[in-house]
């Protein structure tokens, strides 16, 4: 090498290092064996483009048919990465795919969560419905909240939840058949969004959501998002989020938040966000509540605590808090994740600090205490009182004509109350009442059953309609509640001085076969389990030609 090449040579290295440090981070070179060459096409130089692994089991011209759009040929893909024999790959080898090549499948989110009022909009015909949980999101739909909450998943995992009074655009949902990678782009027109987005592909994938002020990418992270009429604000708890007006985005770091106005979106202050505060020991398992939860407080005076469903990702309760404790309460039993962050002057959240809770309730049976055991009442609207014996319980007291509860004639509302009426009058007759007890939403305990007498007369028995058939005729007659059978007399005399037949029955028909041509009379009474029993009804006169 002579002295004059010198300065030509280390000019040409200067200018092959700037053109390899200023080009787009792009997906890795294909790496191949046997008799593939390592020549590249072209059109790999410039087309956006996505780097497949060969998993075990796998072969080329498989994967290939399960990647590519119909217009696009296993041949025409071995070209692109110079490959001369697919044969000759195996586990671990890569090849290049361009994105516009591989199949596009949109792929729509599912609501995991839905607490209060939220609406979808769709994007199709601009239709209205209540959001639920398990209902499909697809492209172009938007989701409404209003005093409600919602948890979105979508189809690589990631989720988002939804606070109230926001307002959010499902503008792409996009996956890239077998490979995984996906495209989504959301719009949120107002309100506030949690956001964790699972690691997102290099190469091609990507993740957004846009404001009316600014665009949040990201790659994999934790973030939340507020936008309004006075702009949006960013805080990034985990990752990293690219961040600012479109196309003047700035690398945000997990502790710091980020603002940009609307009135000037060039502008945009970065701070780093409050440290999480450090939460005082805590038991990891709540069996009664309330509970006190407190921490140290450091220089924020004002905290934001929300608490979140583990397994269904549900907004369960957000508020801000003066002070340094807050009584956790009204939970159902299961995994939750509280988290508290403090609030900076500007009113931004800082870190938060996460405590996982296992809510575990359990219900006791209650102690009842009056009407005592086959006691009598002379009150259609007895009162029912009891002691309860667990912690956060709600309790309400059950009736039924038979022991076995298995038809309810009354109940009350569900209380914490030691006491209850009946939600309707009880006529006179024997019942059996209990009480049921519940902590958590799913544990439950019931007493063991009373037996009571309301006392009275029960009502006479009418006879609704006489049939009948050759020789014979069938009486029909009201049913009594609490009656649990009817007594029959059968007389040729209308004052019933002289009974020919009488019966006890538990239903409310019988069939009579009678003499032709002579008159007869019948009448019933109720009779209960009790020592209550109905006047006699009044007769009938029955004749058959």
């Amino acid at each position: 090498m002579t002295e004059h090449s010198m300065p030509f040579l280390t000019k040409a290295f200067l200018v092959l290092a700037f053109l390899v440090m200023g080009a787009p981070v792009s997906a890795e070179l294909s790496i191949t064996r046997g008799s593939a060459t390592a020549l590249a096409s072209p059109a790999s130089k410039t087309a956006p483009e996505w780097t497949y692994t060969l998993k075990p089991g796998e072969s080329f011209s498989e994967v290939a048919k399960e990647l590519l759009t119909s217009n696009q040929s296993v041949a025409r893909l071995l070209q692109y990465n110079a490959i001369e024999n697919p044969a000759t790959l195996g586990e671990g080898d890569r090849f290049r795919i361009p994105l516009s090549w591989l199949k596009r499948q949109p792929d729509p989110a599912r609501v995991t969560s839905v607490t209060g009022s939220v609406q979808l909009i769709s994007g199709v015909d601009g239709g209205k419905k209540n959001l639920t949980k398990g209902a499909l999101v697809r492209v172009g739909d938007e989701v409404l909240s209003a005093a409600g909450a919602a948890t979105i998943t979508l189809a690589d995992g990631s989720e988002v939840r939804l606070s109230p009074n926001s307002r959010l655009i499902f503008n792409r949902l996009t996956q890239y058949g077998k490979s995984g990678m996906v495209d989504t782009r959301l719009r949120l027109n107002r309100g506030e969004a949690h956001t964790r987005v699972k690691p997102v592909i290099e190469g091609g994938a990507r993740f957004e959501i846009e404001t009316p002020s600014a665009v949040a990418a990201v790659r994999g992270t934790a973030f939340s998002l507020q936008t309004g009429p006075e702009g949006t604000r960013l805080q990034v708890t985990e990752g990293v989020v690219d961040f600012g007006a479109p196309n003047r985005t700035h690398r945000i770091p997990a502790g710091f938040s980020a603002t940009v106005d609307s009135s000037s979106s060039r502008n945009m202050s970065i701070r780093r966000m409050p440290p999480a505060p450090e939460i005082n020991p805590f038991p990891s398992v709540l069996t009664q509540l309330p509970a006190e939860m407190t921490w140290k407080q450091n220089a924020s005076t004002r905290y934001r605590l929300d608490i979140f469903e583990t397994e269904s990702g549900r907004w369960v309760e957000s508020r801000e808090i003066d002070g340094n404790r807050f009584d956790i309460s009204r939970l159902d039993n299961g995994g939750y994740r509280v988290h508290l962050a403090a609030l900076d002057p500007q009113g931004a959240l800082g870190m938060p600090a996460i405590l996982p809770v296992e809510v575990d309730l359990r219900a006791r049976a209650a102690t009842l205490l009056a009407p005592e055991n086959g006691g009598s009442v002379n009150d259609d609207m007895p009162e029912f009182r009891w002691a309860l014996n667990g912690e956060n319980e709600v309790a309400r007291v059950e009736i039924a004509e038979d022991e076995a509860f298995r038809n309810l004639t009354a109940t009350s509302e569900w209380a914490p109350d030691t006491s209850a009426l009946p939600s309707r009058p009880l006529s006179p007759g024997q019942y059996y009442w209990r009480v049921v007890t519940e902590a958590g939403g799913n544990s439950v305990a019931t007493t063991e059953p009373r037996k009571l007498i309301v006392n009275g007369t029960l009502p006479p028995v009418r006879i609704i309609s006489i049939n009948y058939i050759d020789s014979q005729v069938r009486v029909f007659w009201e049913k009594i509640d609490t009656a649990v059978n009817y007594r029959m007399q059968l007389s040729e005399e209308p004052d019933f001085e002289r009974v020919i037949k009488e019966a006890t029955l538990p239903d409310t028909t019988a069939a009579l076969r009678l003499i032709p041509g002579r008159r007869y009379f019948v009448r019933l009474k109720a009779l209960s389990d009790g020592p209550l029993q109905s006047r006699w009804g009044p007769g009938r006169e029955l004749y058959l030609e």
